[in-house]
């Protein structure tokens, strides 16, 4: 039986590189077993086939950030176990690798109401975290929620401007009839609860809501469930 050996150590002694560059090779996805990934520089190694990947090249790893469509009924605190390679929707920037690290501590912003559906952002990048967190109020959120009942006079009008919640006048923001049930909302610094609040106020309930765009970056055409990458140089 040959003995195994580590598998940086294997990858130093193929390119050849250093073990440190072995490393980033592995962690990269760049190394096949046997005509499989391995990100594992531990991994052991003994008279399996490894090789680089064609385009196989050094390089930091990014941090990742994914926008998933939340379905309703679930936490946002919760969302990340819906983020797996089985869930992927594709159509990603191909330069993007998808790697085992990308679905690590990976931390929902700007969460929706459990109840709510749409746009939900989950990043390892400490940029975005910050752009989301600091930032916040000063980002644009679209909505569409459906609603049911009769809506009061000049109830439009209120949606727009003049409403209160927990105690607080709420800013303006631009809201509009897209169908007879559905209303389109692009607002600011919306709080948890607070949609339904204003459909309250207005004599109407709100059945679903389902958030359509944070700042540039819209939800699309993705199938509830499913996550993408953010797109390489977008920016919310």
């Amino acid at each position: 039986m040959s003995p195994s050996t580590r598998l940086d150590k294997r990858i130093a002694e193929l390119v050849p590189c250093s073990r440190a560059e072995a490393q980033q090779y592995i962690e990269g996805g760049w190394v096949l077993v046997d005509g499989k990934v391995v990100e594992e520089p531990q991994a052991q190694v003994a008279t399996q086939k490894v090789e680089l990947a064609a385009g196989a090249h050094l390089g930091k790893i990014e941090p990742a950030t994914m926008l998933l469509h939340k379905p309703a009924g679930v936490e946002s605190a919760d969302a990340a176990s819906l983020v797996t390679p089985a869930t992927h929707t594709g159509g990603d920037d191909p330069d993007i690798r998808m790697l085992k690290r990308h679905f690590h501590r990976l931390v929902p912003l700007m969460p929706l109401d459990a109840e709510a559906s749409g746009l939900l952002v989950l990043t390892q990048d400490g940029r975005v975290r910050r752009r989301l967190t600091e930032d916040q109020a000063l980002i644009e959120q679209e909505f569409v929620v459906e609603v049911a009942g009769d809506i009061a006079p000049y109830g439009m009008a209120r949606l727009a401007s003049g409403l209160h919640y927990l105690g607080r006048a709420l800013p303006p923001c631009k809201v509009s009839w897209q169908n007879e049930t559905r209303l389109r909302f692009a607002i600011k610094a919306v709080q948890p609860g607070q949609l339904r609040h204003m459909c309250r106020e207005v004599g109407l309930d709100a059945v679903s809501i389902r958030r359509l765009r944070i700042g540039r970056i819209p939800l699309g055409r993705m199938p509830v469930g499913e996550w993408r990458y953010l797109p390489v140089g977008e920016r919310f």
